[in-house]
């Protein structure tokens, strides 16, 4: 992973705390990590991500969380 990426956190993560997520692009593909295993890094297309947010929006994942 280049070390010129730009990672940013989200305005939901808690706080400065290790639960964060964290998104940042390179080329074209965004890419998204927890700060607290940076190494760990998912990618994805920008086309793909929307499609994610706009369910997580619509609640379509809400029968995961407690």
């Amino acid at each position: 992973m280049s070390a010129s990426i730009q990672w940013r956190k989200s305005s939901f993560s808690g706080g400065d705390g290790p639960e964060c997520v964290e998104l940042a692009r390179s080329a074209d593909i965004n890419l998204i990590r927890e700060s607290d295993e940076p190494h760990v890094v998912l990618a994805t297309t920008p086309k793909r991500l929307a499609a994610f947010i706009a369910a997580a929006k619509a609640g379509g994942f809400d029968h995961l969380t407690p």
